[in-house]
């Protein structure tokens, strides 16, 4: 299945438009909302918005695509920047909430993400309605970082990923977890970007995100100014 890509002019309110959308459809149609969130800068404002949109907070399920390896309270926390963006100011009930801990030992906490996961979905692969993914300047998506073992992964649905050039540790989804999805949705600022976007899209990258392939669901590329 080819992706939907979409140049956007309204970046930010296209974002939660796509968010709300599906929301209300995962809601409907079954109940509950399972959303993973992305790190760094690009959602900022899109969670910031979509916290103002009248949602059902007690049917949405909060999930993240990676952390990095520190506490909940460093400024380097993907769970404190969704934080401070969303959850602190939506009424979501705190076990709807799923943070990566980064705080502990790695593998522990990817096993013990994994098993929550897994124990959600009775035992098997937890699909989420909407996966929300960015895209770095080296083509990595969640911390599936070019040349890492997590890429190679094939049953595990979270795993600990080192990143050398980084020298750090980070938790992160696999690609198992992503395609399972109904649908992932990448959100990326092009500037700067246009040359990596276009192999992409070429179909004969190696970069990571190139990679993502939901075997029963839809990708979308939102890509702003």
């Amino acid at each position: 299945m080819k992706p939907d890509i979409i140049h956007s002019p309204d970046f930010v309110n296209d974002a939660v438009a796509l968010l709300e959308t599906s929301a209300n459809d995962a809601i409907v149609a079954r109940g509950v909302f399972n959303l993973a969130l992305s790190g760094g800068n690009t959602p900022k404002p899109v969670f910031e918005a979509f916290a103002k949109r009248d949602i059902d907070w007690s049917k949405v399920v909060i999930t993240f695509g990676d952390e990095r390896c520190v506490p909940p309270d460093d400024e380097q926390s993907n769970y404190l920047m969704a934080r401070r963006t969303l959850l602190d100011a939506i009424p979501i009930p705190a076990a709807n909430v799923l943070r990566m801990k980064g705080e502990i030992d790695p593998a522990e906490a990817a096993r013990e993400y994994e098993a929550e996961l897994r124990a959600r979905a009775g035992g098997g692969v937890f699909r989420h309605d909407l996966i929300l993914l960015g895209m770095g300047p080296d083509g990595h998506t969640a911390s599936l970082f070019p040349g890492t073992p997590a890429l190679a992964e094939r049953e595990r649905l979270v795993v600990e990923n080192y990143v050398p050039k980084m020298s750090m540790w980070r938790i992160t989804f696999t690609y198992p977890l992503i395609d399972a999805a109904r649908h992932v949705c990448f959100l990326v600022n092009s500037a700067g970007k246009d040359a990596i976007l276009d192999e992409v899209f070429s179909g004969t990258s190696d970069y990571p995100c190139a990679a993502v392939a939901p075997t029963d669901g839809r990708l979308t590329w939102l890509l702003g100014a």
